[in-house]
């Protein structure tokens, strides 16, 4: 599907279908099309799903962290006039989705999380002196995922333009140690709501080992596993994540 987003009041989403709301939130390197198979599943399962564009390198440095975008999402959610919903989030999507429920408790139905930040990662922050670089930048997009040819020649060109891009190289830095900082592991036991973790074996940035221990720490998690698969499940594995996903939700979100 073509994802059309709606801009109004400052804001950029999308929303498609009907039902209790699923509110997406992508990663630093990728955006809402990493989910695009998985959005007309949700729907036509009898969800509504809502996802906004996080302007994470458009925003002043001050404002560039975890926490600023967990209110930007409460923000948003407000002006939709939302009052729960299930957060979905990738990488750092899923960081801010933690965030986000330990500030707002009272607004998450549950969580989906697969292949989030949150307690610890490997990054791309290693590869800034040779940024410059692009087939050492298209190796590094590869590498992000079990089968290499995922890194299309689109994506990799997004990446080198970030990384190349002075203004989103200390944004991309700030907000990596804004995440160093925001270590969930003291918060995420007292998180009391479904979770669903979706993980790629192959999971090179956020190791398999990242799963087993959010699945340790939360009260009411269950934790699935893909395989040949690496950092975006959704993106990889469209037709297996959404059968995981939808059973999931239909158990646990009414």
């Amino acid at each position: 599907m073509v994802l059309e987003t709606i801009k109004e009041k400052g804001y950029e989403y999308i929303e498609v279908g009907e039902g209790p709301v699923i509110v997406l939130l992508h990663g630093l390197m990728g955006g809402l099309d990493n989910f695009e198979k998985v959005i007309p599943k949700l729907a036509s399962n009898g969800y509504k799903v809502i996802g906004p564009v996080l302007p994470l390198f458009e925003k002043p440095i001050l404002k560039t962290s975890i926490k600023h975008f967990s209110d930007y999402i409460h923000e948003f959610l407000k002006f939709k006039g939302l009052d729960k919903v299930t957060l979905f989030g990738n990488s750092l999507g899923g960081h801010i989705s933690l965030v986000y429920a330990k500030d707002h408790p009272e607004m998450v139905d549950g969580l989906v999380l697969t292949g989030s930040s949150g307690l610890y990662e490997n990054s791309m922050g290693d590869t800034f002196p040779r940024r410059g670089d692009y087939d050492y930048i298209r190796k590094k997009t590869e590498e992000v995922f079990y089968d290499p040819k995922m890194a299309t020649k689109a994506l990799v060109d997004t990446v080198f333009e970030i990384a190349n891009n002075r203004n989103s190289v200390i944004r991309l830095l700030t907000m990596a140690k804004s995440a160093i900082r925001h270590n969930m592991s003291s918060d995420i036991p007292h998180l009391d709501f479904p979770v669903c973790l979706v993980w790629g074996k192959q999971d090179s940035v956020t190791p398999p080992e990242v799963a087993e221990e959010f699945h340790s720490l939360f009260q009411r998690s269950d934790l699935y596993w893909i395989d040949k698969c690496g950092h975006s499940p959704m993106w990889e594995h469209p037709e297996e994540f959404s059968k995981i996903l939808c059973s999931w939700l239909n158990a646990n979100i009414k």
